[in-house]
């Protein structure tokens, strides 16, 4: 970012009018902690023809390095396949080697790709992995992509959702230690993830009339009060009001048996109460290949289902296939959106 812009602002983007001459509008791409795979799997975009343009945010000079050999980014409206939008680090890069000032250039990546979606000059932001431990090292309290954006765009209540295969996994609680979990599952917030993750799965997904399964927080979904109260005194009513209000939802169901092919087959999401009740089977099922979708932000919003991988850093092995995936899913994502504001 040059002298004089404001924080988030990049050159081309003011008088810039959303969908002049029908071109469909590009995607911010952040390439993340730029001493991890972020900026290899980025370089590597050039590989695939997409559907809409894109911008890489980062710095140059790592990009380069990684064999990005794109324009830079100038004007939104005459927008090459890919560009670059230039944002430099603080301190020179070793790959796999972790440097804390660079903490807020990660953090200028994501307020200048915000603040154009914002803007409506990107479609929506696709993100590679940040390092939580470095930024909070720094001196910069950070949970995680989610919930800085979430912060960022004054949406109180994000929604992660993990898209992989036929699997569509949305969280009531994100990165919180295990023991808080049960505290913050409230009638509130359950209706709230229920709400956004239905109207998501209608909005991005083109289901008309979802079904969503909806996990137990306890063993065997608290075993009628036996193992647990959470099930009796928060899921079950909240089911039944939203189902009387016309959701369609299936649960509480033991989180062990929920996964099985003959209690997914139909469902058009699964909602599970904290990270690791969900994230372990969308893993096996698809790592490297899951997206993690933001619902609830003012734009699309995707990122890959993995680290920075600061162990193979610079080697130049990083798969870039959860990153190709997120894109494709922003894609479709920003499309369907498009088609409905076309439609009114």
């Amino acid at each position: 970012m040059t002298a004089g812009q404001e924080e988030g602002e990049v050159k081309g983007w003011r008088g810039w009018q959303r969908g002049e001459g029908g071109e469909r509008r590009p995607l911010a791409v952040t390439s993340g902690e730029p001493a991890g795979i972020g900026p290899e799997i980025c370089a590597r975009l050039g590989e695939v023809a997409w559907p809409r343009p894109l911008v890489v945010f980062g710095d140059e000079g790592v990009l380069r390095r990684c064999g990005a050999d794109w324009p830079p980014f100038v004007d939104a409206e005459r927008l090459p396949p890919i560009s670059l939008a230039h944002v430099p680090v603080e301190r020179p890069v070793r790959p796999g080697h972790l440097e804390r000032a660079n903490a807020r250039y990660v953090l200028r990546l994501l307020d200048a790709a915000v603040a154009g979606a914002k803007a409506g000059v990107f479609a929506g932001v696709v993100t590679a992995p940040v390092h939580k431990g470095v930024i909070n090292e720094a001196g910069i309290p950070f949970t995680g992509h989610t919930e800085y954006l979430a912060e960022r765009c004054g949406c109180a209540q994000p929604v992660m959702l993990f898209v992989a295969e036929d699997l569509r996994v949305a969280l009531v609680t994100t990165h919180l230690p295990l023991s808080d979990v049960p505290g913050a599952i409230t009638r509130e917030r359950l209706t709230y993830v229920l709400r956004v993750v239905d109207a998501g799965v209608r909005r991005f997904y083109g289901v008309v009339e979802p079904t969503i399964l909806v996990a137990g927080l306890n063993p065997h979904a608290g075993e009628g009060g036996y193992l647990g109260r959470e099930e009796a005194e928060v899921i079950e009513p909240t089911l039944a009001q939203l189902r009387a209000e016309g959701l369609r939802l299936v649960g509480p169901l033991p989180a062990d048996s929920l996964f099985s092919q003959r209690v997914l087959a139909g469902s058009s999401a699964q909602v599970v109460m904290y990270h690791d009740q969900g994230l372990p089977v969308v893993k096996y099922a698809s790592f490297g290949r899951a997206v993690n979708v933001t619902l609830g932000l003012p734009f699309v919003r995707t990122s890959v289902d993995h680290g920075t991988a600061l162990e193979i850093a610079g080697r130049g092995v990083a798969d870039p296939g959860s990153l190709f995936a997120a894109v494709l899913q922003a894609c479709a994502m920003a499309d369907r959106l498009e088609e409905g504001e076309r439609r009114g």
